[in-house]
């Protein structure tokens, strides 16, 4: 047995054997030999996705290359590389991303299995940019899958949880290379709630972070803009603010109680706006060398702004210490079968705290307020769903499980916790 654990520490395991197969061969003999499979990538699933006892795979050294189709438009890309390797490679060949979230070590297949976004009120989750995918299902077999091709099986790969196989390749659209533009300045919450459709149509991607013991919010955008500009891109938070925030986190974490004072100290001595441009690789992630727990609920887009301001009130008539701001987001919508934003355009109200803090009784809480609006959670951060919940939620759950019960009839990619969320 080998151990290992999660990015935030919270989720630890055991497995049998960590296995870096380099070659279908390879993965397959591993497969077809084990009793229960999962695969992992950088970690970043708050969630017990990746724990188990028996097989745990990372597939980063797996054999493949991007594969670019001749019109340009989409490429299969290796599952297991990281959105860092991915996006970098793309680059190199005139190619990006459509969109992406703010961080990028995550597998592409991780991403894709959660349905992982990132913000822009006209674009879906990354899951939704998928065409197809190849996959190795639970009797060695690889297989390819896409909307013309094993339909079921490609409808409920889009957002799979890593239930039907193990992802070797993944068809993805992608765009002619492009630079972004970078705007982040303070202005208040009463004004981006007030002004939020006004704002979101302005440009391609807005998101803001607020504090919930200020009444400012961070405001960032992001805009394609021509390569007028040359250099590679600063990092968003540097050595020295990012030490800065780490020693108010450890602060707050010995003394709860100065959570509020500080939180508006940092917004009064926010300095100006800030402006930077570069390739969108480089502009759209930013660093988070700062370990924290996430609880993430995507939410009707009506009902966003309402309940980000219902979990701010409600965490200040508690004096909840919650460290880290709350980041609220916007996502179109999809009709994938098991995508929280497959109801229509939604909105992503994301809560942190510092992983040296306790999160759980706060994290229940806020739960409770997100479910009020609507809301139905990242798979991937925290939550608190059991099988009735995602059968009440999921209206096409029924198609998934059956297209599960036909690829991995065992239930070989299922651990306890998928078990349990599923009812299987």
């Amino acid at each position: 047995m080998t151990g290992w654990s999660n990015w935030s520490g919270s989720v630890a395991a055991s497995p049998r054997q960590l296995a870096k197969p380099r070659t279908a061969a390879e993965l397959a003999a591993l497969v077809t030999q084990a009793r229960k499979v999962r695969v992992v990538g950088a970690g970043h699933s708050f969630m017990p996705l990746c724990e188990t006892g028996d097989l745990l795979l990372n597939l980063s050294d797996y054999e493949g290359a991007v594969e670019i189709a001749p019109d340009r438009k989409t490429v299969w890309a290796p599952a297991g590389w990281s959105l860092k390797r991915l996006t970098a490679a793309l680059w190199t060949e005139g190619l990006s991303l459509i969109n992406q979230g703010d961080v990028n070590p995550q597998s592409l297949a991780g991403a894709v299995s959660t349905g992982t976004h990132g913000t822009g009120a006209a674009l879906g989750s990354l899951s939704t940019q998928v065409l197809g995918f190849r996959l190795m299902t639970a009797d060695g077999r690889l297989v390819e899958c896409g909307p013309d091709l094993n339909p079921d099986l490609h409808e409920a790969q889009r957002l799979s949880l890593g239930l039907l196989g193990v992802a070797v390749a993944i068809r993805i659209q992608v765009a002619p290379a492009y630079h972004l533009e970078e705007r982040i300045e303070r202005r208040p919450l009463a004004e981006v709630a007030e002004r939020m459709d006004e704002l979101s149509a302005a440009t391609r991607h807005m998101e803001f972070f607020v504090f919930p013991y200020s009444d400012d919010v961070i405001l960032k955008s992001l805009h394609p803009i021509a390569p007028t500009e040359t250099g590679r891109a600063a990092r968003e938070i540097g050595d020295e603010s990012e030490g800065a925030f780490r020693a108010i986190c450890d602060l707050c974490a010995a003394l709860p109680a100065l959570t509020p004072a500080l939180q508006r100290l940092v917004m009064r001595t926010m300095g100006k706006a800030t402006r930077r441009v570069g390739p969108a690789y480089e502009i759209f992630p930013a660093e988070r060398n700062i370990r924290f727990e996430e609880m993430e609920y995507e939410l009707p887009r009506a009902w966003g702004v309402p309940t980000l301001k219902a979990a701010i009130a409600h965490i200040r008539k508690r004096r909840l210490p919650i460290t880290f701001p709350l980041e609220f987001r916007l996502v179109a919508g999809d009709d994938i079968w098991m995508s929280p934003f497959n109801a229509g355009p939604g909105a992503s109200v994301s809560l942190h705290q510092y992983a040296k803090m306790p999160w759980r009784p706060a994290f229940a809480e806020i739960e409770a307020v997100m479910r009020d609006g609507g809301g139905r959670p990242h798979w991937a951060k925290r939550h608190t769903l059991t099988a009735d919940d995602v059968h009440r939620l999921y209206p096409r759950v029924g198609d998934f499980l059956r297209v599960r019960q036909a690829w991995d009839p065992t239930a070989k990619f299922a651990n306890t916790h998928l078990t349990q969320l599923f009812g299987l």
